[in-house]
C-alpha cells in the first residue's frame, strides 16, 4: 500500500482495511477527519511510531507544546514542513515496501 492508497481507502471506505497497525490506523482516521478515532489509535502504542503520529497530531490540534513532548518521545524534531507533507512522510515511512 502507498500513502496515496491509504487515503484513498480512507475516503472510500468507512472502515479502516484489515491488519492495519496503531500508527497506520491513526493516519486513517486522520484522514477522515476523525481526530479522536486518531488519536486512540496512536495513543495506544508505546513505540516511537505511536509517538510520531501522536505528535503529528497533536500539532493538527494546535497543541504545539504537547506535540513537542511527543515529538521528542518519538526521537524527531518538530518538522517545518506542511501538515500535509507531514502525514505524507509518515505514512511513507510506517507503510511495508510492496514487492516489486
Amino acid at each position: 500500500m502507498t500513502p496515496d492508497a491509504l487515503r484513498r481507502s480512507a475516503a472510500a471506505e468507512t472502515t479502516p482495511p484489515p491488519g492495519l497497525a496503531g500508527p497506520l490506523l491513526a493516519l486513517w482516521w486522520d484522514s477522515r477527519g476523525d481526530w479522536t478515532r486518531a488519536h486512540e489509535a496512536a495513543q495506544a502504542g508505546d513505540d516511537a511510531e505511536s509517538a510520531w503520529v501522536h505528535a503529528y497530531l497533536h500539532r493538527r490540534e494546535g497543541d504545539l507544546a504537547n506535540a513537542d513532548y511527543w515529538y521528542r518521545r518519538a526521537g524527531r524534531h518538530h518538522p517545518a514542513m506542511p501538515l500535509e507533507a507531514e502525514w505524507a512522510a509518515i505514512a511513507a515511512a510506517l507503510l511495508p515496501v510492496s514487492p516489486r
